[in-house]
């Protein structure tokens, strides 16, 4: 078989009869060309099948336009949801986007990173369960303008897009108080992750503290593998430690704890309450539906997206982390404050 011949912006200026500046400023919407010329350079393009070579542009020009998106986990909703907003921003601004899957593992990070900076990206949105010292490294090396969406940065090196993890786990524990409960479960996949020790454990204190009551560090509860199996096999344990309500840390996990209560006649919420951290499609599709504090999620990824665009071009942000607001959702795994 015959190999098929690429198509240059050498051919599509001969064949328009212009020159290849001409073609370059076409194709890549610059102005300052009479709109004759435009339509004919158009037209060849069009009969051609042209397309740029967008390494040879980044090459000239030193960008690339394209973004890299790491991501721990590209089935999990909450992830997923941030993608969405910092994707719908990158076309606005006309940057293509590189999405990788890190699982959350810092030796994936570092392998992402590196095929990223092969591919000579002109950014990073960051997205980890973990910052990890060896991916900070790795970042402050090659010297990329970097935003972490969802994700804390407990050193506030970079700049990050967030809720106020600590003043919402505060306010969702308060309302579990509220309706009469004193033994409240945290639980969270890694207690040691910076977003759980630094914040939401925080949070969860505060709030036992303003209404006096005791923390209890057995009540600190870990489901390492963070999924639904996990949290349907803390039933036992919830119930050993004689809990009447969870605060839980994401929403597959808090979908495990409260089939598995169900299932085995413990009945939610008038014998336990469960609480979630991330507002995703499962809070709606368990049944109790989960009460939940709810996160901007799309916003938080397109918040990330127009803070990197600013850094690709040079331009100082007003502030490096931006809190945006969070609310609380009441469902059915809830008692009513009036109970």
């Amino acid at each position: 078989m015959r190999k098929k011949q690429s198509v240059t912006i050498y051919d599509v200026a001969r064949e328009a009869g212009v020159s290849m500046a001409t073609v370059s400023r076409v194709v890549n919407h610059n102005h300052n060309v009479r709109p004759d010329t435009k339509e004919k350079v158009l037209a060849v393009v069009k009969r051609l099948n042209y397309r740029p070579n967008d390494v040879a542009r980044g090459l000239a020009s030193k960008k690339t336009t394209t973004v890299g998106v790491i991501i721990p986990n590209v089935t999990n909703d909450y992830f997923a949801a941030l993608a969405r907003g910092i994707d719908d921003i990158a076309e606005m601004y006309e940057y293509n986007i590189i999405l990788t899957n890190s699982d959350g593992n810092s030796q994936k990070e570092i392998q992402a990173l590196n095929t990223l900076f092969s591919k000579q990206v002109d950014g990073l949105i960051f997205m980890t369960n973990q910052l990890s010292e060896m991916v900070r490294k790795e970042l402050q090396t090659e010297h990329l303008p970097v935003v972490l969406a969802g994700s804390v940065d407990a050193e506030q090196q970079l700049p990050s897009v967030n809720i106020d993890y600590q003043k919402a786990v505060y306010a969702q524990v308060n309302q579990l108080i509220a309706t009469g409960n004193e033994r409240i479960a945290f639980v969270a996949d890694d207690l040691e992750l910076a977003i759980n020790k630094s914040f939401r454990i925080q949070g969860y204190r505060d709030a036992l503290a303003h209404a006096g009551i005791p923390f209890r560090k057995e009540l600190l509860i870990e489901a390492r593998d963070g999924n639904y199996q996990a949290g349907y096999r803390l039933r036992h344990r919830l119930v050993q430690q004689q809990a009447t309500a969870a605060m839980v840390s994401n929403d597959e996990l808090a979908a495990g704890v409260v089939n598995s209560l169900t299932d085995h006649g413990i009945q939610v919420p008038d014998q336990f309450e469960v609480v979630t951290s991330n507002d995703t499609k499962l809070t709606e599709i368990t049944r109790p539906s989960l009460s939940s504090i709810t996160q901007p999620l799309y916003d938080i990824g397109a918040v990330a997206m127009r803070m990197l665009t600013k850094l690709m071009d040079n331009e100082q942000l007003t502030t490096n982390n931006v809190l945006l607001s969070f609310g609380l959702k009441a469902r059915q795994s809830t008692k009513s404050r009036e109970v």
